[in-house]
This record gives C-alpha cells, sequence and structure tokens, in this order.
C-alpha cells in the first residue's frame, strides 16, 4: 500500500510540475527572443494567460472530421502527460517499474501520429502540406530517439526504463565509450527538431503554411494543442537530461527536483538561442540534415553492440 500511494504521489508530482512549468519556460523564450530582437516583449506569464483566453473560447468545429479533430488534440494532451510518467524527475520514474524504452518509443511516436490527425481532420490545402511534412520527420527524425533508448538498452543489458536511466549508455569497458558519445552528439543536434522551433518548425511553419495542421483550429482545441507543444519541450528536455545527465542527485528529492528543472531549463535557453539567431530551414534541408544524423546513429549503434 505504501509503495503504490509512493507511486500515485510522484506520478502527480511530475503531471503538475510539467504542467505549471511548461508554459511559464515558454514566456522564459518568448522574453530571451525579445531581448535577443532588442524589444521588450511580454511578460513570462502571458503564455498562462493565451492559454485561458483559448480555453473559455467557443468549441468551434470547421474541419471535415470534427470528431477526429477533438480526439487529436486529447491525444496530443494525453501522450505528453503519460510520457511524464515515465521521466525521473529527481525521483525514479513513476511508472518505470511497469514500462520499458519500447513503450517510451511509442508513446512518442503517438505525438506525431496525433499531429497527422489533426491534419487529416481540418483537411485543407494548408493543413494537407504540414501534415504530409510530420510524416517526412516523423520517418526521419523519431528513430534517432528510438535508436538512443536502445543504445542505452543494449550498455544496461535490459529495456526497463529504470536501467536505461542510470547512465548506462555510458557504461562500457571504455573510459568514454564512442557510442555514447555518437548518440549524445546526435541528440543535442537534434533537440531543436525534436520540439519543433526554429530551424526546424517546418510542419506548423506560421509565415509559411500558417501553422499547417492546426490552421482551423481554434478555441480549447488550439489550446490543448498549443500547450501539448509546450510540455512537449518539457518532457524531450527531461528524457535528455535523464537519458545522459542522471548523476547530479543529492538523496533528497524536492532538492533533486529543482537540480533537474534547472537542467531543464538550460537547454531550454540553449534552444532558445538558437531559434533566435537563425531562420527556418526549407523542408528538403531538413530532410538532408536528418538523414545524416540518422547515419550517425546507426553509426553509434553498430557501436554499441559492438561493445564501443
Amino acid at each position: 500500500m505504501k509503495s503504490l500511494l509512493l507511486v500515485i504521489g510522484v506520478s502527480c508530482v511530475n503531471v503538475v510540475v510539467v504542467m505549471c512549468l511548461s508554459p511559464l519556460f515558454e514566456g522564459v523564450i518568448r522574453k530571451i527572443t525579445a531581448l535577443i530582437q532588442s524589444r521588450k516583449g511580454p511578460p513570462v506569464t502571458q503564455s498562462y494567460f493565451d492559454l485561458f483566453k483559448l480555453l473559455i473560447k467557443e468549441d468551434i468545429s470547421v474541419g471535415v472530421v470534427p470528431a477526429m479533430q477533438k480526439f487529436a488534440a486529447f491525444l496530443s494532451f494525453a501522450t505528453v502527460l503519460a510520457v511524464s510518467l515515465l521521466i525521473p524527475m529527481g525521483f525514479s520514474a513513476p511508472l518505470s517499474a511497469g514500462a520499458d524504452s519500447l513503450l517510451l518509443i511509442y508513446l512518442l511516436t503517438l505525438l506525431g501520429i496525433s499531429t497527422i490527425f489533426a491534419g487529416l481532420a481540418a483537411g485543407t490545402t494548408y493543413s494537407l502540406i504540414g501534415m504530409n511534412r510530420e510524416m517526412m520527420s516523423m520517418i526521419t527524425l523519431e528513430p534517432l530517439l528510438a535508436i538512443s533508448l536502445v543504445i542505452a538498452a543494449i550498455h544496461a543489458g535490459s529495456f526497463r526504463l529504470a536501467s536505461v536511466f542510470s547512465g548506462s549508455i555510458y557504461a562500457s569497458a571504455l573510459p568514454v565509450p564512442v557510442s555514447g558519445l555518437l548518440i549524445l552528439g546526435v541528440i543535442l543536434f537534434s533537440l531543436q527538431a525534436f520540439v519543433g522551433r526554429v530551424p526546424f518548425d517546418v510542419t506548423e511553419a506560421e509565415t509559411e503554411i500558417m501553422e499547417g495542421p492546426l490552421v482551423e483550429y481554434s478555441g480549447p482545441k488550439l489550446a490543448l494543442f498549443k500547450y501539448s507543444r509546450m510540455m512537449k519541450l518539457f518532457v524531450y528536455c527531461g528524457l535528455i537530461v535523464a537519458l545522459f545527465v542522471p548523476w547530479l542527485k543529492t538523496g533528497i528529492y524536492p532538492l533533486d527536483l529543482l537540480i533537474f528543472v534547472a537542467e531543464i531549463l538550460v537547454l531550454v535557453v540553449v534552444v532558445t538561442l538558437i531559434s533566435a539567431s537563425n531562420a527556418r530551414y526549407r523542408i528538403d534541408q531538413v530532410v538532408r540534415y536528418y538523414l545524416v544524423l540518422f547515419v550517425i546513429a546507426l553509426a553509434a549503434l553498430v557501436a554499441a553492440v559492438l561493445g564501443w
């Protein structure tokens, strides 16, 4: 009973942390971007007001399949929250005992599938273009994180998340495993793409295809997608911290949680600086970039299989 209550308690903390801090980090991104561009910018709490304003609006359905529109919005939101339960935020991941890397890969893939559903349900030219771009990105981008999890599982000798999120990716006979260094570089260079920020925001591309799959969304459904995007940044950064920097812990849960959030904030700042100083890539440039990273990731996978 005590262990069950502990799992429930930690699960609630993870969900609350992700839901409460994600809009704040989005506000930090806006503020830093404004400062770089010599603007005052909105307050860091503006994202909370934007979400609230969308949530209280009338829920209008204008797509060709309104039911799928609503389903896609809730699927995106629920999937991000489910992923948050698999991340060790200063404590063991709440559901790590009953989950493995394959489940995490499936959930991350669902995030992209929800965007595809959104584009199909809207049925407009821009939404279908955005859907096609999301599909191309999934084919070339999503395998990168999957390969990193498989490499960690190979080193750990288990697909259990508790083993994967324990620094296993660096557990090798070599002082610095080649596979660990290669996949770390791949993930860092693809972080911007994972979270859909400039220069890799080709799926939505506001000034090009009018937010693509979300062009026909408004009100609560748009709020769910916007909220999911904010939380996606948090969980992806959290996954990278858990996978590659699992050692900065004191054994004191509240302090470890603060350290975890601080590490995510560092990655958020890096994402912001890159976004504010680069122009959006064309879709063909993005795909070529992903393919190069994919080849390097495969090389890292081969190195891990060989024990390097």
